[in-house]
């Protein structure tokens, strides 16, 4: 199946691809910040808000009903990851506010002298939890540096901030600002080594690549479903001889069982339908019946990156070639994930987004809350990077108005003062 032609056979499951603006669809290049939703995961939604609205465990259909959602929901969760069991599986709001809550807990066994360790290419959202966790119980940070040139984590770095102290080591899958995927499996058993636990922001990873936390060798992996086709869930997943070890902050009447332990208050259930929907359609693209979900998540995620990675290096030729801006991003055939930062010389990064926006090109613009990137890169006072990044429903097309844009933007600036 060619490019277009998989990418057209995506779109005809997304109602948004219907709609015209000045006559034309949407490019959406704005995935990394939240991609849009097939139709059966709003109908899953829909469903479960009309006809299984009830709280979990009670003796009467419609909270039985419920009760299958939430299970059905860990199954489909532990499929995507690659988890052991649907216990391993706990939800929340978002990945955020997951990460902050476990926090807390974890650190509950930290001691003054206990060390941390973060990274500069990191989201907040796996930085700032555990700054605060470790300020709060008297713990070091230590941060690893990324080199600018490349945009890897400099992991020789890491290996001399690693001592017998370190009790965690958290790190992105992928960069959710310029797309580089870390070696994490090394980076486990770099922190493993010295007796160091390690949690893994998977939010911009897990839309591009297969994610199988066995493989990855880290034990705890959070991501949230509304990167990748679902609705506004967090996913918690934790090996469970440490999840049942550590102490949650919790309601004492709340199940002390895995995973329940890890959930404060009632959850929302009619995100979970579309989670497991969201799952379920992404199987769906596997090109051929497999033996199973989890067989059909692993050929539908390779035709996936398959499809982006076409369509990105024709974003990257296409950016490249055009005076004046400037691509951030490892060296071309190391591992990335299909989403370019960039900047135009003398443009404000707000202005490079505003200017693509009207003419119905969807990017986002600034640090993304991966302020460690644009400040090392010196581009805060430019607005930081111009995002863009593609999915399985972009189009040549788009990719084509995409770079066009730019160009056209860059030139128009090129015939101004330019504003160093």
């Amino acid at each position: 199946m060619s490019t277009d032609s998989f990418a057209e056979s995506v779109r005809s499951h997304f109602p948004v691809f219907q709609r015209r603006f000045d006559g034309r669809t949407l490019a959406f290049f704005d995935g990394p910040g939240g991609s849009q939703v097939p139709t059966v995961v709003a109908d899953a939604v829909a469903e479960t808000l009309l006809f299984r609205s009830a709280n979990v465990h009670g003796p009467f259909p419609t909270s039985r009903a419920a009760d299958e959602v939430v299970e059905a929901a860990r199954v489909a969760a532990a499929d995507f990851l690659g988890a052991a069991s649907p216990r391993e599986i706990a939800f929340g709001a978002n990945m955020t506010t997951l990460t902050f809550a476990f926090a807390r807990s974890l650190a509950r066994s930290w001691e003054p002298g206990d060390e941390v360790v973060v990274t500069d290419l990191d989201h907040q959202a796996n930085v700032a939890p555990w700054r605060r966790a470790a300020e709060d119980r008297g713990v070091t940070v230590r941060s690893v540096p990324f080199d600018p040139a490349t945009m890897q984590l400099d992991l020789e770095a890491l290996e001399r901030v690693l001592t017998p102290r370190t009790r965690l080591v958290a790190v992105g899958a992928a960069s959710n600002a310029v797309g580089t995927v870390n070696d994490v499996a090394r980076v486990a058993e770099m922190a493993h080594r010295v007796g160091a636990k390690v949690f893994v922001d998977a939010v911009h990873y897990a839309p591009h690549r297969r994610v199988d936390v066995q493989a990855l060798g880290c034990d705890f992996l959070a991501c949230s479903a509304y990167k990748f086709f679902g609705p506004h869930v967090g996913i918690l997943w934790g090996k469970p001889e440490f999840m049942e070890a550590l102490d949650p902050y919790k309601v004492p009447p709340c199940a002390d069982t895995l995973p329940e332990r890890w959930e404060t208050g009632t959850l929302n259930h009619e995100g979970l339908a579309g989670v497991s929907a969201a799952v379920d359609w992404i199987a769906s693209l596997a090109p051929e019946p497999s033996g199973g979900r989890r067989e059909a998540l692993g050929a539908a995620m390779r035709r996936i990156a398959e499809h982006e990675d076409r369509l990105f290096d024709l974003l990257l030729d296409g950016l490249e070639e055009i005076p004046d801006v400037r691509v951030f991003g490892p060296p071309r055939g190391e591992p990335r994930t299909p989403t370019a930062g960039f900047t135009v010389r003398g443009v404000h990064a707000d202005e490079v987004a505003r200017r693509l926006g009207e003419e119905e090109v969807c990017v986002w613009s600034g640090n993304f809350y991966a302020t460690g990137v644009t400040e090392e890169l010196g581009i805060v006072q430019q607005g930081g990077l111009v995002r863009a990044g593609v999915a399985p429903y972009c189009t040549e097309a788009d990719v084509r108005r995409l770079v066009a844009g730019v160009a056209r933007v860059a030139a128009e600036a090129r015939s101004e003062p330019v504003v160093a």
